[in-house]
């Protein structure tokens, strides 16, 4: 029984990869299979025999959106419904990738799965619309999963660009207006084929959505904070830079960011099992693969 994880190239797709262990795991890049595309996934899912397909394939550059909404909307809406559709085809589950930026982060507190959506610019109007297209092509067999702030040891993140900034400047501002649980790509990747392979040995599929970010709450600025100090312990940074806390006003953007990110995971733990995942464990597994790769 083969899982399918398309957009392998991304963050979360090559640590799918990377812990997929014994489990009978292909994944496919952008470049070697557009899920917009349905003879192409048609011919992709027969020709590998998936029983199950972990959808980690998005438009993520949240700025570009804005000024290419086509692309934004063939990614994170087209690509989705079409993978949905043969998957529904297929009679195969669909695991699927989803993001904070469904909401409009005016929320006092953690946002549960049920709550109010209210995406703010073209990446979260995508991303809402592909959950949509999941739901209806694959109404009993998807798991659609939102997750914030993700960082990891592979493609540019938060975390990488901290690093770069910090070793070449005395003085970084950054955003402390913003709240959210940052979330390991290793994490995310790791509850993901957990809970595939629980499904392809014979547990009922608990379809539906679920919330997976990490703890505890913070802002960018602390985020930046413990990124600076533990990357100096580790060697990777010479000295720590001074992080001066700015406002997001003070800092803009084509696209408006949600204040509030927090997701509340508590869906996740009751009826899978799995943990919201400590982010500082993961900030430090992802300096020691750079330490070790440097």
């Amino acid at each position: 029984m083969t899982i399918l994880v398309t957009g392998a190239g991304g963050q979360v797709g090559q640590e799918l990869v990377r812990r997929a262990g014994q489990r009978a795991l292909l994944g496919l890049s952008r470049a070697q299979l557009d899920i917009a595309d349905i003879n192409a996934v048609r011919a992709a899912l027969a020709g590998h025999r998936a029983s199950l397909v972990i959808n980690a394939a998005a438009w993520t550059a949240v700025d570009r959106a804005e000024t290419e909404p086509e692309a934004a909307w063939r990614a994170n809406h087209d690509g989705p419904a079409t993978l949905a559709a043969a998957c529904a085809e297929a009679g195969i589950p669909l695991f699927h990738l989803s993001t904070d930026y469904v909401f409009d982060g005016r929320a006092p507190g953690a946002y549960a799965e049920t709550a109010e959506v209210a995406p703010l610019g073209v990446y979260g109007m995508s991303k809402w619309a592909g959950e949509q297209a999941v739901r209806a092509h694959l109404p009993e067999r998807h798991l659609i999963v939102r997750v914030a702030w993700v960082f990891g040891a592979y493609g540019g993140n938060f975390v990488r660009t901290m690093l770069r900034i910090g070793g070449e400047r005395d003085v970084v501002r950054v955003v402390a207006d913003q709240y959210g649980g940052p979330t390991y790509a290793g994490a995310i990747a790791d509850a993901l084929l957990s809970i595939a392979s629980r499904h392809l040995a014979g547990e009922p599929l608990a379809s539906g959505t679920y919330h997976l970010c990490g703890t505890p709450v913070t802002t960018w600025h602390g985020f930046a904070q413990t990124i600076f100090a533990a990357a100096h312990r580790a060697g990777l940074l010479a000295r720590t830079p001074l992080v001066q806390p700015i406002l997001s006003s003070a800092y803009p953007l084509p696209a408006p960011r949600p204040a509030n990110s927090s997701l509340d995971c508590t869906r996740l733990r009751e009826r899978l099992g799995i943990e919201a995942p400590p982010w500082m464990a993961g900030l430090s597994e992802t300096l020691d693969i750079w330490k070790r790769t440097s």
